[in-house]
């Protein structure tokens, strides 16, 4: 009996939750090595929370990485992977395995995942979403590597309004040359985030949030205001692959969305515990 009442406790506690965030729109970047856990339980365990979402009357909406599964790809079919600030450096060749990877691989298997136990889902090739120009990173050409300039929601609405999920993969088509362009997919997310109009943008990922020591979880920093990121990338804490995470959560929550959230994916249930319990499990931006 007191096993029941817990679970009615851990019900109540999300109820004004649920209540407040009703007919909000989430984005949900899904990334990291969870992605490739041999686990099921970790596998599904984020799709699970996206179907717990539409169920409630949330609508979400899911932007997925895959950087692991490409550098495999890539190492398999010999070529070099090259990174600059967390950008993958883009060729010609690279660009085939990155969307070979992206939507004929990952995206589908997410669809499938979320289909499996009850959802409804759709695949986007992002080429469909998002409109691009080339980026350049500090002055070093990055190949084919997009800068989001558009974002196409129309048909994203719709689906949402049908209660169907979007699962849109990181492409980019080039407005210039009609090129498929390979995006970061937090940046990705944040532009998503920012243009459909979400109130909550959430990353998952393979560690724990943003840590001051990042091989210490004792460290998590749980609240983190935009205006301490400069002093975070100044003492190193944000660096590497966090830098365009954290640009990324920076510029969503001064676009309009009102709170970004880190959250590991190898948590169970991540997502419902980072959002629908009063004190969380990752790290919450602010403005």
């Amino acid at each position: 009996m007191q096993e029941i009442i817990q679970k009615t406790d851990v019900l109540l506690e999300a109820l004004p939750y649920i209540q407040r965030f009703r007919s909000s729109t989430f984005v949900v970047k899904y990334g990291g090595s969870f992605m490739d856990s041999t686990d099921p339980k970790v596998r599904s365990g984020v799709a699970a929370d996206i179907v717990f979402l539409e169920a409630v009357g949330i609508n979400p909406v899911v932007v997925h990485g895959g950087g692991k599964a490409i550098t495999k790809a890539m190492e398999k079919a010999g070529i070099p992977a090259n990174f600059i600030k967390g950008m993958r450096v883009t060729d010609e060749e690279t660009m085939k395995v990155v969307e070979d990877v992206l939507f004929n691989v990952i995206n589908r298997d997410i669809v499938e995942m979320i289909q499996k136990i009850g959802g409804r889902a759709r695949s986007f090739n992002g080429r469909d979403v998002f409109r691009c120009r080339k980026r350049v990173q500090d002055g070093v050409d990055l190949g084919y590597v997009g800068e989001v300039l558009d974002v196409e929601v129309d048909t994203l609405q719709k689906c949402l309004k049908a209660e169907v999920t979007p699962v849109i993969s990181p492409i980019g088509l080039g407005v210039e040359d009609g090129h498929a362009y390979n995006i970061n997919a937090d940046v990705a997310a944040a532009k998503l985030a920012m243009a459909i109009g979400a109130r909550r943008l959430v990353f998952m990922s393979d560690v724990p949030g943003l840590m001051r020591d990042p091989k210490d979880a004792t460290t998590l920093i749980s609240h983190l205001e935009t205006k301490e990121v400069a002093e975070l990338k100044a003492a190193g804490v944000i660096d590497k692959g966090m830098i365009p995470k954290v640009d990324s959560a920076v510029e969503a929550v001064h676009g309009a969305v009102h709170r970004v959230h880190f959250v590991d994916g190898r948590t169970p249930h991540g997502v419902l515990l980072e959002i629908f319990t009063d004190k969380g499990v990752g790290t919450e931006v602010v403005k």
